[in-house]
């Protein structure tokens, strides 16, 4: 199998694309061993380093482990779990396109956005409309996490500016990113925006086009970083750790999957227009 060359992704990219689709597909089932970085190689029609930038996003999304001396396997927790980003890259093929985001950074969405952003700057997708709305916590003060570790625990103002810069980070480029497409006339009508609230991060929340919803917790892990030149413990929601769950409304309201998808735009709906508020300049 060669790289399609009027691909723009590179190629580590279309590799781990294809791989995560085999995964998700179960071309490779929960457990398996995945071709060696070699047969893989050669599949592609790529250099191993290459393999090696694949398999890293994969392992970041958490669908592979690698055992010493063993390979590369899929993970077993890949039988419960769904794969967001299919369905934000399908979501784009409409032509009306809506995004609600609640959790800690954006960061994930930045991610999983990238590729149908780009699709639509070189003209593989023209959606008529695209809204995304990002409710994040609000790091400028005060929250039980995240916060300092070990024999001094608690609130940390350093802590918190360390987060803050990440979510704004993704959440400015996320953005901007739409704010383009609008202003080039690739989309007729897009905005982003975000709002922020005094609530922990403890889950996440995606829904798209009003039709899927992704809901997982955020794991508090405590493990160290690099503030102002210091290592830091801290108490974190690791969100590469998030097992993400799927619900779809259907055409029964009653239906536990419709159920879920209309009560978490209501609860969505009703933070964004009471207490959440445009994050300090």
């Amino acid at each position: 199998m060669t790289l399609d060359p009027e691909d723009p992704r590179p190629p580590y990219q279309q590799v781990a694309n294809s791989l995560r689709a085999a995964i998700l597909t179960r071309k490779f089932a929960p457990g398996d061993k995945l071709p060696s970085q070699q047969q893989l190689a050669v599949h592609y029609g790529v250099a191993r380093m290459t393999i090696q930038q694949a398999l890293r996003i994969l392992r970041e999304e958490s669908l592979i482990l690698s055992r010493s001396g063993s390979g590369v396997f899929v993970r077993e927790r890949t039988e419960r779990p769904v794969g967001l980003r299919p369905h934000v890259e399908a979501a784009f093929e409409e032509p009306e396109v809506s995004i609600d985001f609640s959790g800690y950074t954006g960061e994930t969405l930045h991610g999983v956005i990238q590729e149908p952003l780009d699709k639509i700057r070189i003209g593989r997708l023209r959606p008529q409309s695209l809204q995304i709305r990002m409710l994040l916590s609000d790091l400028s003060q005060p929250l039980a996490i995240p916060s300092r570790a070990g024999d001094k625990p608690g609130e940390d103002q350093s802590v918190r500016d360390r987060m803050a810069k990440i979510a704004e980070r993704h959440s400015v480029a996320i953005t901007e990113s739409v704010n383009e497409l609008a202003e080039l006339g690739l989309v007729d009508k897009a905005s982003a925006e975000v709002r922020v609230h005094g609530s922990a991060p403890l889950f996440k929340v995606y829904l798209i086009n009003e039709q899927d919803l992704f809901f997982g917790y955020y794991p508090v892990v405590e493990h160290t970083v690099t503030i102002n030149k210091k290592r830091v413990p801290i108490f974190d929601p690791m969100g590469k750790d998030t097992v993400l769950f799927h619900h779809t409304s259907d055409a029964d309201p009653d239906s536990t999957g419709s159920q879920y998808v209309a009560e978490t735009a209501k609860w969505f709906n009703s933070v964004w227009n009471t207490i959440a508020r445009a994050p300090a300049s």
